[in-house]
């Protein structure tokens, strides 16, 4: 019997086991669910040995753990290839919007729906499926594998760095392959070729000891709401380019044939205002939004605190405003530089009478970019292009995943993307499902491009 005839006999089994996965609520967000995120890395650790691989370990870090298993046999001629992906999934609140409950995973019209089945038990599950099918069929994988799963991935893989520096060697490999990833459209695939960074912080404007009454106070001294309002002004041009000095030094210009490529994806902007239910499109001078979606980085104020806000009125001069901002970050910028230079548009900004505190917060990421000519991932596009029938578009990603930098940093290898979710699937959001008919082709697609690896060595 060959993998796919394998594939196709153990499909049923393989359903129910996703379920299973599916119905522990791994929530790494939530403290009370750590002893959850920790029995789905067990679950991991147990199906990994069952579906043939050596050495599975659930492994602690400073917070959630991670996975590591291999299968080291293939030979020293032949390609080691690690395989990552994560068993956290986000919170699924708010759960009355849920049609099924979120852990109660259900089966309707071809998908499966609970949270986590797309992003990313199911995605993560689809390499391992592969893996147990060569080994069953054959006795032997075409290549050396290690698999790294991680249990943080969803508050951004905190303890990821430490963890991957101290286990370099356990985690070393020729080509690294994410199984958390999206396909463009059911009938259509995609290499992403590029993710942003990111750099997260708040700004606070101080002013009097506390609030005070305006009308004793209003015109005597500095009001820090105004001040914010005025200092966050400062940072962006009325036709959205970002004034900060040197915010874009350090940005690799987009050439032509990337701003090509990139032409070459479907987009239709009336679909798109839709969607968002923006009345027009706004950024950046001299890009397409598309452009500045994937490819240019952002400043974006994602909270503004300050003053009375509950009903009615209330004739108060507050003492402080703060502002939480991210900026989505894009080769060759640094979240460190970012902040500094942001800290710095502050100092220089500030009008008089208050004082401002800058703040770096929890959560950054470098940006991720695969250079041209990528070896793994024109065998990657080779197996896309068999499986759905179509050459994969060449797509970059506003999002940001930390581990992927991380494991260049220190391993000095750029993830392929080669995930079977779709952006549609409801991720983070209630009603999250997975298609049934993606998780079986990606197995299909994980066993052909082992193979094709295998063959190359």
């Amino acid at each position: 019997m060959g993998w796919q005839d394998y594939l196709d006999r153990e499909q049923d089994r393989f359903v129910a086991e996703l379920i299973d996965f599916v119905r522990i609520p791994s929530v790494s967000a939530k403290p009370d669910n750590a002893a959850d995120v920790r029995r789905a890395g067990e679950w991991v650790a147990a199906r990994l040995t069952q579906a043939g691989l050596e050495h599975a370990e659930v492994l602690p870090t400073a917070g959630h753990p991670v996975v590591c298993a291999d299968w080291l046999h293939a030979g020293p001629d032949k390609p080691t290839v690690l395989i990552y992906g994560h068993f956290d999934v986000q919170p699924a609140e708010p759960l009355e919007l849920w049609t099924s409950p979120p852990f109660a995973p259900e089966l309707r019209d071809g998908k499966l729906w609970g949270r986590g089945a797309s992003d990313d038990k199911g995605g993560m599950f689809v390499p391992i499926l592969a893996l147990e099918a060569l080994l069953k069929t054959s006795g032997r994988l075409p290549v050396n594998v290690k698999c790294f799963f991680e249990g943080q991935e969803e508050i951004g893989s905190p303890d990821l760095p430490p963890f991957v520096a101290a286990n370099r060697a356990r985690l070393e490999a020729d080509m690294i392959f994410s199984a958390d990833g999206l396909q463009w459209a059911p009938d259509t695939p995609q290499i992403v070729l590029a993710l942003k960074g990111l750099v997260s912080l708040e700004i606070t404007v101080s002013g009097a000891r506390s609030d005070l009454h305006s009308g004793l106070h209003g015109g005597g001294i500095a009001n820090p709401a105004m001040a914010l309002a005025q200092l966050l002004a400062s940072m962006k041009t009325a036709d959205g380019k970002i004034a900060v000095a040197g915010f874009y030094d350090d940005v690799v210009p987009l050439s032509e044939d990337e701003r090509a490529q990139i032409a070459r994806v479907p987009y239709d902007e009336a679909a798109y205002l839709a969607e968002t239910g923006a009345p027009a499109p706004f950024g950046e001078p001299g890009y397409t939004t598309r452009e500045r979606l994937w490819a240019r980085p952002t400043l974006d104020i994602n909270g503004l605190t300050s003053g009375w806000q509950g009903a009615g009125t209330k004739t108060v001069l507050p003492a402080r405003a703060s502002a939480k901002i991210t900026c989505r970050l894009v080769a060759d910028q640094s979240p460190e530089r970012i902040f500094e230079l942001i800290r710095a548009h502050v100092a220089a900004h500030l009008p008089a009478g208050v004082t401002a505190e800058v703040v770096q917060l929890p959560g950054r990421a470098d940006p991720f970019l695969v250079p041209g000519g990528h070896n793994a991932t024109a065998v990657a596009a080779e197996i896309l292009t068999e499986v759905y029938g179509k050459a994969p578009y060449r797509t970059r990603a506003g999002g940001s995943i930390p581990v992927m930098t991380t494991l260049f940093d220190v391993l000095g290898v750029h993830a392929v993307m080669f995930g079977f979710s779709h952006d549609d699937e409801n991720l983070h959001a209630p009603d999250e499902f997975f298609r049934l008919d993606a998780f079986r082709l990606g197995q299909t697609a994980y066993c052909r491009l082992l193979e094709r690896l295998g063959g190359m060595g």
